[in-house]
């Protein structure tokens, strides 16, 4: 399994250095998906965007999306017999869409989008998948997506992976992410600091810890990551309070 060197911006087209993922400290720990599957999703997620860019950042958003829900079946939050194959294939599946400059991460209002989202990224894997051999992991994974954007998912590692993937919205993660997404769409700085305030202004957070996750341990890590944002957020503001811009 390979993956980028670093993170320098490489051009459509351009030829890439490799190194291997287990020697980089990237590669999702203890993973146990074939190694065909894994580098099947390297190659779809190694094009960033629509327009060909190639980097790293799908593939660590993945990776480090991997490690998170693996850390929680390690914490007993879900039995650890938990079957994580179709949860680390999700991980990989759900940054599919991302490519798309019309996927904000979290969206705006968060369920719809999650809903679209999910969706997209089920049908981008059945096609992916399609020839490779692995139909019932493929189906499984299918299931657990397809679950993800219900307000009452019936599978444990649905509720697992949704709670996993709300947790990205929050914290200076999630604050990293939204500006990744709104500069695509042309916005900017004052944007951000226009929409954090309007979240917080209309009760957006509240309203997310309360009904976006299914496991209290995971609620309490969202709590403390929205501290870290609204720190920066307060610092963002104060900034642009100077240069008379807010």
């Amino acid at each position: 399994m390979v993956l980028f060197k670093s993170w320098d911006c490489i051009p459509p087209g351009g030829s890439v250095s490799v190194v291997s993922r287990k020697q980089d400290g990237r590669e999702c720990a203890g993973t146990s998906l074939d190694p065909m599957i894994v580098r099947r999703m390297e190659k779809a997620l190694v094009v960033v965007d629509e327009h060909g860019t190639r980097g790293t950042r799908l593939l660590d958003d993945a990776d480090r999306f991997c490690k998170r829900v693996k850390k929680y079946i390690a914490m007993g939050i879900v039995s650890p017999e938990t079957d994580s194959l179709p949860l680390e294939l999700s991980c990989y599946a759900l940054q599919l869409p991302l490519k798309s400059a019309m996927a904000m991460p979290g969206g705006k209002l968060g369920r719809t989008n999650l809903r679209e989202r999910a969706e997209a990224a089920a049908e981008m894997l059945v096609g992916l998948m399609a020839d490779a051999g692995h139909d019932a992991l493929v189906e499984r994974t299918v299931g657990i997506i397809n679950e993800v954007y219900q307000r009452r998912p019936e599978s444990v590692l649905a509720m697992l992976l949704a709670d996993a993937l709300n947790l990205e919205d929050f914290g200076v993660i999630g604050l990293v992410n939204q500006i990744i997404g709104m500069a695509r769409l042309g916005a900017g700085v004052v944007q951000v600091a226009d929409g954090m305030q309007k979240r917080e202004q209309y009760g957006y957070w509240e309203a997310r810890l309360k009904e976006g996750f299914h496991f209290e341990q995971i609620r309490a890590i969202a709590k403390k990551r929205l501290e870290h944002a609204r720190r920066v957020a307060g610092m963002l503001l104060g900034e642009l309070r100077e240069d008379g811009a807010e």
